[in-house]
């Protein structure tokens, strides 16, 4: 029997496994792993350079100082530092956790990189939409975590505890990296701030007519706004981003 074309073969046990898998079928040896300190992209095991981005492999595991679970599958984690980021990785479902402070600071330099670099394009909509919802509780403090397209219109959603971190199922930290590179948190600023915007024209309507607003105005809107502060309500943006 011939193997086809674009199939692999696992270095462990030999047996035949597709160019896209990450474990092995056949032993559950792990063929691929994140280990990009610039995409956080999956990479094949003993590559030197990122298949997706080209940047230099850096990925150290680490004594764990923390026995956490993954909140998927319940396997305990792995402590992995990624260039200068320590997050913490299921060996079983990939998905990987990564605390308020890390996600931030992942966030701040990409898009730094971004401005360097210039706008690419978007990150599309892939078509998944999920037919069957499972929340999932935070590995910290075991409180379900909330559900959140990340920046309300990257298409990346993502199970969040705003107090401990951010979960990322398989894939899902390289397609926000993605997002931030080709200028997605702008995109994101620039729609807050036009509803910002309309929401304060219709408080200042309000006003001068004499009417005075639904509760669900006042519910929805940002106190910054209903003060007249739509710069200071900008100043809250980011961080309503990731975590709200």
């Amino acid at each position: 029997m011939t193997t086809p074309a674009e199939s692999l073969n696992c270095p462990m046990c030999g047996a035949p496994v597709s160019a896209g898998a990450t474990q092995c079928d056949h032993c559950g040896a792990r063929l691929a792993m994140v280990a990009c300190p610039s995409c956080f992209g999956m990479v094949f095991a003993g590559a030197k350079f990122c298949s997706h981005c080209g940047a230099a492999i850096a990925r150290t595991e680490v004594a764990p100082q923390t026995n956490e679970l993954c909140p998927r599958c319940r396997t305990s984690m792995e402590a992995v530092v990624i260039g200068k980021q320590n997050l913490q990785e299921c060996p079983r479902c990939e998905g990987i956790w990564v605390d308020t402070e890390s996600l931030q600071q992942i966030c701040a330099d990409r898009e730094q990189q971004s401005a360097v670099l210039g706008a690419a394009a978007p990150l599309p909509d892939d078509g998944n939409v999920e037919t069957q919802i499972r929340y999932i509780p935070c590995p910290v403090c075991q409180k379900l975590m909330n559900r959140v397209n990340f920046a309300n219109c990257s298409h990346v959603v993502v199970d969040v505890c705003k107090a401990h971190g951010t979960w990322f199922d398989k894939d899902e930290l390289r397609r926000i990296v993605e997002f931030i590179r080709a200028g997605g948190l702008n995109i994101a600023r620039a729609d807050e701030m036009a509803e910002l915007e309309r929401k304060r024209q219709e408080l200042n309507a309000a006003q001068i007519s004499g009417s005075a607003p639904s509760a669900a105005y006042y519910r929805e809107t940002p106190r910054e706004v209903l003060s007249g502060g739509i710069a200071s309500a900008a100043a809250n943006l980011i961080t309503s981003f990731f975590f709200d």
